[in-house]
């Protein structure tokens, strides 16, 4: 099973790098009054950390909402 999961993730970084090689052509990202250029596997990466950024922070907030919800009351 390992070793499924070593060729899987080598594939898949392959492709992450083939990726990367390939778009090596500057764009322009605009968000309100910011304006950043820069590769496009540079772009992508980030947008990526972004979002699992934003994601995880966003579980951690749900989870311990439902945590303190399910919690019983203390008794005083």
């Amino acid at each position: 099973m390992r070793f499924i999961q070593a060729v899987l993730l080598l594939i898949f970084l392959g492709a992450i790098g083939l990726f990367a090689a390939q778009n090596t052509g500057p764009i322009t990202v605009d968000f309100a009054t910011w304006r950043i250029t820069g590769p496009v596997a540079l772009m992508a990466i980030a947008a990526y950390l972004l979002g699992m950024l934003s994601g995880w922070t966003v579980v951690s907030y749900v989870s311990r909402s439902i945590r303190r919800v399910s919690q019983r009351p203390r008794e005083e």
